[in-house]
């Protein structure tokens, strides 16, 4: 076993994972919208979103990057769908009430499929593991097959325990809130959530004049 290279995969699915928990996004919008509206445990079920849909992409990556850099109609379609679900989404957030501690909330599960869907209609992600994830694995699969799964996994893992680490921070601060400033959190979340519909629109356009 190449256990120089298996380190340097995990090390490299470590830094990764923490940069993209951290880095503004949809995802990272709706781990936010849910724990002000749903709490830490709707926050926790939506930053679990990627286990469950990069999962497969981490496979499926492996023997389908070449199609899919070939084919931008699936991503149109995918980015489209987004928009429009992001665009949704956003809009709910102007409408949406400081959570009651003393009523039933949503289930969790409904948080974790939220962010299932989100995870799935973002192209960036199909990007990210067609263009980088999948060919990096890919090439380290010749070498020893142990390091693409150690890549996978420590990616896979990070990310979600550091949107899991924002939930909680923001489940913390938000005891301090008053209901004013729950719906202001929350429209901003709203707005960024329209804001990044806006930006697949523009995706959308571009990959149309490569159709």
């Amino acid at each position: 076993m190449d256990l120089t290279l298996v380190l340097s995969l995990a090390a490299a699915g470590l830094a990764l994972g923490v940069a993209e928990g951290i880095k503004p996004g949809p995802l990272l919008t709706m781990v936010i919208r849910e724990t002000l509206s749903g709490g830490l445990r709707a926050g926790i079920w939506t930053a679990a979103a990627p286990i469950f849909t990069d999962g497969p992409l981490v496979i499926f990556s492996l023997f389908a990057a070449a199609w899919i850099a070939t084919n931008p109609s699936i991503l149109l379609l995918i980015t489209i769908a987004g928009a429009i679900f992001l665009a949704q989404m956003g809009y709910e957030c102007f409408g949406l009430e400081p959570p009651d501690l003393d009523a039933d909330n949503d289930l969790p599960t409904t948080s974790f499929f939220r962010g299932i869907i989100t995870n799935l209609l973002n192209p960036n992600v199909y990007v990210f593991w067609f263009l980088i994830g999948g060919p990096l694995m890919a090439s380290a699969a010749d070498k020893e097959i142990l390091a693409p799964i150690a890549y996978a996994v420590t990616f896979l893992v990070t990310i979600t325990l550091t949107k899991a680490t924002i939930a909680y921070a923001i489940h913390r601060a938000s005891g301090q809130f008053s209901s004013i400033v729950y719906r202001r959190l929350l429209a901003i979340c709203g707005v960024v959530m329209i804001g990044f519909s806006l930006y697949y629109v523009t995706e959308a356009y571009i990959l149309l004049q490569e159709i």
